[in-house]
């Protein structure tokens, strides 16, 4: 698998890593051009996309807009709706492309809000974005021109909502990779800010997954860790039996506390917390755009501060850490 990515390794200076990268891509490239039927229609649609040149965008915004409606005529507006319909579920956004608003189940414009204020200048920064989904918060970076935005998304509906976009943004230094956590090279000391918001519960030993978030970051990096917390101070950590919010593969939600002393533990220095916020019907909600439940589906009805399995509901903290 070609990824333009791997075009400017020399020029990061990653070129013993080539070899890796391309390693951990083969598999996922015959899956893609192979035999994996979910992703022809993926390869379909780009091949069928539009082919249309935006007279301006905003990526800096709480809805991403790119381009205008009077840019597209409405055969063009009718393959652009079916190409982002392919897609579907759009969990991160909004977008609003071409005049087609993608209204997406979360409004990460709220997530961001919260996470930016507090976050180092990222002006010409390599930054890497653990779970990157359709690049939202990537495309959000851009305009603060960092050195390189790197994301690794391994679900290949929102890996290809990123190509999607990224044919109509073409934000330079910004790529995408398939891959998962576990299945990207180390490269110690690369990075200078590396964003881990939503996936640290899905990991079944957090703590490995820090240290190697840890071995990639350079000296004095800075971790953004944003994740599902318990909201007491007690140095505690929920193992859910079975599901949470109707998620089958949360495997540990722990106290601020206990989550700060995993951080310690494996290394990172300057722990503090900057954000905690219960997730609400405002940030998470079904729309047309996910056709799936949503938040609304995942509380008892009878006391909404409790998911349907009994266990505290959603509430998601943001940590900041050197390493």
């Amino acid at each position: 698998m070609r990824h333009p990515f791997l075009e400017q390794l020399p020029c990061l200076g990653l070129d013993a890593y080539a070899s890796a990268f391309q390693e951990r891509l083969a598999p996922v490239a015959r899956r893609i051009y192979g035999q994996d039927r979910k992703a022809r229609p993926y390869l379909a649609m780009l091949d069928r996309l539009p082919h249309l040149a935006p007279v301006d965008m905003d990526l800096d915004r709480g809805c991403i807009r790119i381009g205008q409606a009077g840019d597209v005529g409405p055969e063009e507006r009718r393959a652009l709706r079916h190409a982002l319909r392919t897609v579907i579920p759009w969990r991160k956004g909004p977008f609003e492309v071409f005049g087609i608003r993608v209204d997406s189940e979360w409004v990460s414009s709220l997530k961001w809000d919260r996470v930016r204020p507090h976050l180092a200048p990222l002006a010409g920064r390599r930054i890497l974005d653990i779970g990157s989904s359709c690049g939202y918060y990537l495309f959000r970076m851009c305009p603060e021109a960092p050195a390189l935005m790197l994301g690794i998304e391994p679900y290949l509906t929102f890996y290809f909502q990123f190509q999607l976009l990224q044919r109509y943004i073409r934000a330079e230094r910004l790529f995408t990779l398939p891959l998962r956590l576990e299945e990207f090279p180390d490269m110690p000391a690369f990075f200078d800010t590396i964003f881990c918001m939503g996936i640290l519960y899905h990991r079944r030993d957090p703590r490995a997954a820090l240290s190697k978030v840890r071995r990639l970051l350079r000296p004095g990096g800075e971790l953004v860790l944003e994740t599902l917390i318990l909201a007491d101070d007690d140095d505690t950590v929920l193992e859910p039996r079975g599901r949470y919010a109707k998620m089958n593969n949360v495997h540990a939600i722990p106290s601020v506390t206990r989550l700060a002393a995993w951080l310690g533990a494996v290394g990172y220095r300057q722990v503090r917390c900057v954000d905690v916020t219960p997730t609400t019907l405002d940030e998470q909600r079904p729309t047309e755009w996910i056709n799936s439940e949503s938040l609304d589906a995942f509380l008892d009805p009878a006391n909404p501060g409790l998911t349907v399995e009994g266990y505290p509901a959603p509430v998601r903290a943001v940590l900041l850490a050197s390493a």
